[in-house]
């Protein structure tokens, strides 16, 4: 099983990415979560999990271990496929999910395109005494090469009592909208708190 692929991004959309590593271009099939937490370009780490079929090898790939493990325990549900499993994954962030099902919350399940009540009850069913003996999923997020800047920047806000993923998206736009200058982990702090 390839566990990882470590690359740099020839192709990036909300479906897939394309990581060229050292010349072999692999398709790798992503959810929204990974697409936002993945650069445009630059090198990459990410967690994969490949499936094979009788006409496909696919790779699917992850921002964060807890993701795919969470992808795993869904596709493992009886009427839920890597696609089912990946638009959920697209609609709420792993943690999200995962307090969804140990917490029963029907109605958060079925708010997710495609997911009906008996989609929703037999995931809770499946899956709520398993993701509780495992404890809190680890958040263990793809982070682009040479990023100690934006590690400070998002220690810093969450100290200051911001949520993660809100604090990581809005050093994702400054970031953007700042490309090819050279930004300290202060600035990017100012200008997160400017955000919210």
């Amino acid at each position: 099983m390839i566990a990882f692929i470590e690359g740099f991004i020839e192709e990036k959309n909300p479906a897939c990415l394309v990581i060229n590593c050292q010349g072999v271009g692999y398709l790798v099939h992503i959810s929204l979560q990974t697409y936002e937490a993945t650069p445009d370009t630059g090198q990459v780490r990410i967690h994969t999990l490949q499936l094979i079929r009788e006409d496909a090898h696919l790779l699917y790939g992850f921002a964060s271990i807890a993701e795919r493990e969470l992808f795993s325990h869904l596709i493992s549900v009886s009427g839920v496929g890597p696609n089912t499993a990946r638009m959920i994954l697209s609609s709420m962030s792993a943690a999200d999910i995962r307090a969804a099902i140990v917490g029963r919350d029907i109605g958060a399940l079925q708010s997710i395109k495609g997911i009906g009540a008996k989609s929703a009850q037999r995931i809770i069913v499946d899956l709520k005494d398993r993701l509780e003996k495992e404890g809190p999923g680890r958040e263990e997020f793809l982070q682009p090469a040479n990023n100690t800047i934006q590690q400070e920047a998002l220690s810093a806000l969450v100290m200051l009592g911001f949520y993660k993923n809100g604090a990581r998206k809005a050093i994702a736009t400054i970031l953007k909208n700042n490309q090819g200058a050279e930004v300290s982990a202060e600035f990017l702090v100012k200008e997160a708190l400017k955000s919210f």
